[in-house]
């Protein structure tokens, strides 16, 4: 039941997040960032997907997915199609991902420390699912800065 309810919310997140990178009128303005304002769009865009991929593919997916965190705020520039194209592929390694966790899985401790102490499994998607809203409230109020 979990599993199905996370499952709809990474979906619903996860397709915003595209919609949001989809809306920026000027493409160059995914990558701006403003005084006082860290991180672009672009960079909290892939921040995201690196974080899924890593927590959820490749722990769960088997995806081999190997992660550079530092390279997800550092990169610049990035052309929208292929920000899309990360997200389109991040939506189906989720899934996938996801489908491999059984409701016992859920209550074991996540294989990866991620935090000061360990979780389990079904704290860490939770979490996920919040890091992912977190990040997605940043880009849509960016844009929304931007553009008005």
């Amino acid at each position: 039941m979990l599993i199905e309810s996370l499952k709809t919310l990474f979906n619903r997140d996860l397709i915003k997040l595209k919609n949001e990178i989809e809306s920026y009128q000027n493409e160059s303005d995914i990558w701006k960032i403003q005084k006082g304002i860290a991180n672009s769009a672009g960079n909290l865009c892939l921040h995201l997907v690196g974080n899924l991929n890593t927590y959820i593919g490749a722990e769960f997916g088997k995806t081999g997915y190997i992660r550079n965190r530092a390279l997800e705020f550092s990169l610049k520039d990035i052309p929208r199609a292929e920000l899309l194209s990360k997200i389109e592929e991040t939506i189906v390694v989720v899934d996938n991902a996801l489908d491999n966790i059984s409701e016992e899985e859920l209550k074991m401790e996540f294989p990866l420390l991620v935090f000061e102490n360990k979780t389990s499994t079904e704290f860490m998607l939770i979490h996920l699912t919040t890091h992912l809203a977190y990040h997605l409230g940043q880009i849509n109020y960016h844009r929304r800065l931007l553009e008005s």
